[in-house]
């Protein structure tokens, strides 16, 4: 599909939706003999909003859980590999801060890396507004950090079923070796996929034809300096012709793929998918057997016969699948306008960013526009204890591809850690507890709020 189609008929393409639970539930007298834990908050997701959730709730005082179905945090910037956080500068001054600004902060300074001058706007050069880190120094850094606020790390498990039990969820978790059920007060869903809030049958928006993803990679073997760009774009395109490569293999050319560091994605695999283990499978196929398909052709180039694969993330990185059905929906008009609601809580800076098969062309905000997020949009319609943060939050297509970036992401999670704890320690729900005490305990953990 063409940007300018896809652009046009993105009213025609967001479908309201109800997605059933993953699993069946065993029988009742099997489910009474499960062990059961209790706890205050339960984050599902340790990815870039579920980590700083997790440890927001944690440090306001709240017992919290935190499950996690890989075997590390971090999510996009350690799985899938894009070690450039941002944005959390805006126009000269810092929007985004909290404690995703304090693990990126560390994470920065313990690996040696250097904090970009962000007095400057970058105009359009929105990535040198970007803060390079070491993924896995912030994967150890974020279990230490929650680790060290008390929050129980679970590796290696998903939740299988969800209910609501006088007035507490019941939540079924299988793992390695593990059945167990959480008995918690407030669900915060960090899946990124929307996966509890379907569990817990409420309707989820998505596209016919979602953003594809990318299998981040390096190579190495040869000095781009040495190689004649004019016979590699010759060869490259004979090789699309051929159905060597697909054009979607690298989508900015031949160039662009073979200077390709630091998270750089020049790669996309479409229909990437991760909302099931079957279509996270496939979608993790189509990314290897690209990069399969890239190695031999890169290696079939003059000057570049001993070429390698220096580094390739295990997963392939998805931009795009479900979005709650909030009490509110962010507009691209919301976003691009820089509204402020009465109820925002975080900002969010990022052109608006929507991938395609041939590639992306950022549009940028206009000088001195930054959005909000407000939080009836992490809150999904009907439901009662029970919010999101991260890339499903309430927004149209063109507003969720700029707020799904990690930055707006970490913000999220701040918001989404803190209404839960303040919800569970008052009682309440988490639109319930009134907006100036929820500003209050993200502003003392260093939060910018609106």
């Amino acid at each position: 599909m063409k940007r300018r189609t896809a652009i046009k008929n993105i009213g025609a393409l967001s479908v309201a939706c109800s997605i059933p639970a993953v699993l069946d539930a065993k029988t009742e007298n099997a489910q009474s003999k499960v062990p059961t834990q209790e706890t205050d908050i339960l984050v599902v997701g340790g990815g870039t909003a579920g980590v700083i959730a997790a440890i927001q709730a944690a440090r306001a005082g709240c017992k919290t859980i935190l499950v996690e179905n890989g075997s590390w945090l971090g999510g996009t910037m350690t799985t899938g590999g894009v070690t450039f956080p941002g944005i959390f500068h805006a126009w000269g001054r810092q929007v985004i801060g909290g404690i995703g600004w304090e693990l990126v902060e560390e994470t920065v300074t313990l690996g040696g890396g250097k904090i970009p001058d962000f007095t400057i706007p970058p105009g359009r050069q929105h990535w040198r507004h970007q803060v390079h880190i070491n993924g896995p120094l912030y994967a150890l850094i974020a279990e230490e950090k929650c680790l060290q606020a008390g929050v129980t790390i679970r590796y290696y498990e998903t939740p299988v079923q969800i209910k609501m039990k006088n007035g507490k969820w019941h939540v079924d978790v299988v793992g390695k070796g593990t059945h167990y059920r959480i008995i918690c007060d407030q669900l915060v869903d960090c899946t990124g996929n929307a996966l509890v809030v379907s569990m817990c049958g409420f309707h989820l928006i998505r596209e016919e034809e979602i953003q594809p993803g990318s299998l981040i990679f390096e190579l190495g073997g040869y000095d781009v300096k040495k190689l004649d760009p004019d016979d590699l774009n010759k060869r490259f395109k004979q090789a699309i012709a051929d159905g060597t490569l697909l054009k979607t293999d690298a989508y900015s050319g031949i160039m662009s793929l073979l200077n390709a560091k630091g998270g750089l994605a020049t790669q996309h695999v479409m229909d990437a998918d991760s909302t099931t283990s079957r279509t996270h499978t496939q979608t993790n196929i189509r990314g290897r057997e690209s990069m399969l398909r890239i190695i031999r052709f890169v290696r079939s180039l003059p000057g570049c016969e001993n070429a390698y694969i220096s580094k390739m993330q295990p997963e392939t990185s998805i931009r795009e699948t479900n979005r709650i059905d909030g009490i509110y929906q962010v507009t691209h008009d919301d976003y691009v306008e820089g509204r402020v609601f009465e109820d925002s809580l975080s900002y969010s800076f990022y052109p608006i960013d929507l991938h395609i098969a041939e590639g992306v062309r950022p549009k940028h905000l206009q000088e001195g526009k930054v959005a909000t997020v407000p939080l009836r949009a992490l809150v999904p319609k009907n439901s009662k204890n029970l919010i999101v943060a991260g890339r499903c939050v309430s927004s149209d297509r063109l507003a969720n591809s700029a707020l799904r970036v990690q930055a707006s992401c970490m913000g999220m999670g701040q918001v989404a850690g803190a209404a839960a704890a303040l919800a569970c320690l008052r009682n309440t729900t988490p639109l319930g507890v009134p907006i100036p005490e929820i500003k209050k305990i993200l502003e003392n953990c260093q939060a910018i709020v609106p």
